[in-house]
């Protein structure tokens, strides 16, 4: 069975939108035992929980329940390392400039490092900056919600 781990912004469009967060749990509820949460989503949720109120409802609402069952993808040396190459490899290649990595950018090159390294499919609706990272790093991509 496939591995999935969901990008930040399938929880973020859960918090604002009834319907997707409809299909947030339809889909939880069919893969659970397949789904994992990466500490770089983690660590991304959290830093936009600006307020006591905010952060207690990510913590309680998407990750303890990994925490709790132990599904967490952590970011491991070799990630990293394989992450700052996938970003150098774009410059070499000039699909991106030097300095021209948005903190979020750099995220997604880790978070896309992790799951190859887990064997993990992404979950996302970032298809642009992951189309741009899979020319390095052949990951997994796919938007909700996958069969």
């Amino acid at each position: 069975m496939t591995r999935y781990v969901l990008d930040t912004n399938v929880f973020i469009n859960a918090d604002r939108d009834a319907r997707w967060a409809d299909e947030l749990d339809r889909f939880s509820t069919e893969h659970l035992p397949h789904i994992h949460l990466s500490a770089v989503v983690v660590q991304e949720m959290l830093a936009g929980a600006v307020s006591p109120d905010r952060e207690r409802a990510v913590r309680e609402n998407y990750v303890e329940p990994f925490e709790r069952r132990g599904r967490l993808i952590t970011p491991t040396y070799n990630a990293w390392k394989r992450a700052g190459q996938i970003m150098s490899r774009l410059v070499n290649r000039k699909l991106m400039s030097p300095g021209a990595f948005a903190r979020s950018f750099v995220n997604d090159c880790l978070l896309a490092a992790s799951c190859r390294e887990r064997g993990a499919t992404l979950i996302t609706l970032n298809v642009r900056d992951f189309e741009l990272i899979r020319k390095i790093e052949p990951i997994t991509v796919v938007p909700p919600w996958p069969e």
